[in-house]
């Protein structure tokens, strides 16, 4: 299986390319553009202070203690020949992230099942994502790879924004 080369998700079906990338979807896709140019213009000793601050910080979703970092829930919901489902990142604290799968998981439950035929196929695919994130025990002790990305693209975007306003 062909995983994102932004967030890591599995990607069953469909998917973007762009040359020897591969991204779940459209979002990821300019994200993952994004990070690479990141990657080469940012000061690695500006982006790791900046990551340990968001990751030792306040949970942005409940305002508790940290750590502080990405967690990814997948849902699915149908209705008769239509079917949707997504990988969502969030940035937050460990207890927040497992709310969120939780939730998933009970939302796909009730509203994944409903289509014909992906509803049937993708609802066990993301209620078993959602399962399988809650029984792996994530590595508390030092930030992860997405949110690294999502700190030094926070950075550039910071810096882009300086740069492109008019002086006064």
């Amino acid at each position: 299986m062909t995983k994102c080369d932004y967030c890591g998700t599995g990607i069953l079906f469909g998917g973007r390319r762009e040359g020897s990338l591969s991204y779940c979807n459209e979002r990821c896709k300019q994200l993952g553009l994004a990070s690479a140019v990141s990657f080469a213009e940012a000061d690695d000793s500006e982006i790791q202070r900046e990551v340990m601050s968001v990751y030792q910080g306040a949970c942005p979703k409940c305002g508790g203690s940290g750590p502080v970092d990405v967690h990814v829930s997948h849902r699915v919901w149908s209705a008769l020949l239509v079917t949707s489902w997504a990988s969502r990142p969030e940035l937050s604290c460990h207890s927040c992230g497992v709310k969120r799968k939780i939730g998933d998981i009970a939302f796909s439950a009730a509203l994944g099942w409903w289509g014909i035929p992906w509803g049937l196929v993708m609802t066990p695919v993301q209620i078993g994502r959602n399962v399988a994130a809650l029984a792996r025990s994530s590595d508390s002790s030092c930030p992860s790879e997405q949110l690294q990305k999502l700190v030094r693209i926070r950075l550039v975007s910071k810096a882009c924004e300086v740069e492109v306003k008019p002086p006064a």
